[in-house]
């Protein structure tokens, strides 16, 4: 639950709603407003205070874009998870997605990265990485207690901690394969384009695609 101090931090939800836009296409009201939340609880345990201005990066180091903060990944990876969604649901009248606990998950899926790309965090851990890590948990695992401590459901909590390595360990819900779909989508699309900085680019993307030149 969220305490009262983290409910109060109204300068942090005009934020939110402005860099998040896509978070009134929850249909449910509760659950809108719990995402808005744990949006407000990440950033207000973190150095940040705009979501826009958390670096757009896949990790700390890698997959940088060279314009742009978090914000535009969050949006991105919801809106094709959504359009693959909306594909299926039209072409199988029979299958049963949650639009909602997809949409709600994709905006939240990297919300540990507040954590995990603090720059204070960064520099204590490279410090001294044998006292607790580097880092010392990672945004899917610090994304999912984030969202637990909000108030979301289980089911959005399991897309923050599955969609990246970490559920290579379980069963992942079919809402959260389709964002870790849409999620590895983005960054390959965002390499070939030409928007990610080069010298951020791993080794395995350089073998697999290469960069168009953008005038």
């Amino acid at each position: 639950m969220l305490t009262d101090d983290q409910n109060n931090s109204a300068d942090l939800r005009p934020g939110v709603l402005e860099d998040l836009p896509e978070l009134g296409l929850i249909a449910g009201p509760e659950l809108q407003e719990k995402a808005i939340k744990a949006w407000m609880l990440a950033l207000g345990q973190s150095s940040f205070r705009r979501i826009r201005d958390m670096p757009g990066e896949a990790v700390p180091g890698s997959l940088i874009l060279k314009e742009g903060g978090q914000d535009l990944h969050l949006r991105g990876v919801t809106l094709v998870a959504l359009s693959m969604a909306e594909y299926f649901i039209k072409a199988f009248p029979q299958a049963s997605i949650d639009r909602d606990v997809l949409i709600a998950g994709g905006l939240c899926h990297d919300i540990g990265k507040t954590f995990e790309c603090d720059p204070e965090n960064q520099k204590r851990w490279a410090a001294d990485a044998s006292r607790n890590g580097r880092p010392s948990l990672r945004h899917p695992i610090f994304g999912a207690h984030i969202c637990l401590m909000a108030g979301l459901p289980e089911s959005v909590a399991h897309i923050a901690a599955c969609h990246s390595a970490e559920g290579d360990n379980v069963q992942r819900s079919l809402e959260c394969t389709i964002v870790r779909e849409a999620d590895a989508a983005w960054w390959r699309v965002a390499t070939g384009a030409g928007l990610v900085r080069p010298d951020s680019i791993p080794a395995e993307f350089n073998r697999m695609y290469a960069q168009r030149v953008n005038n």
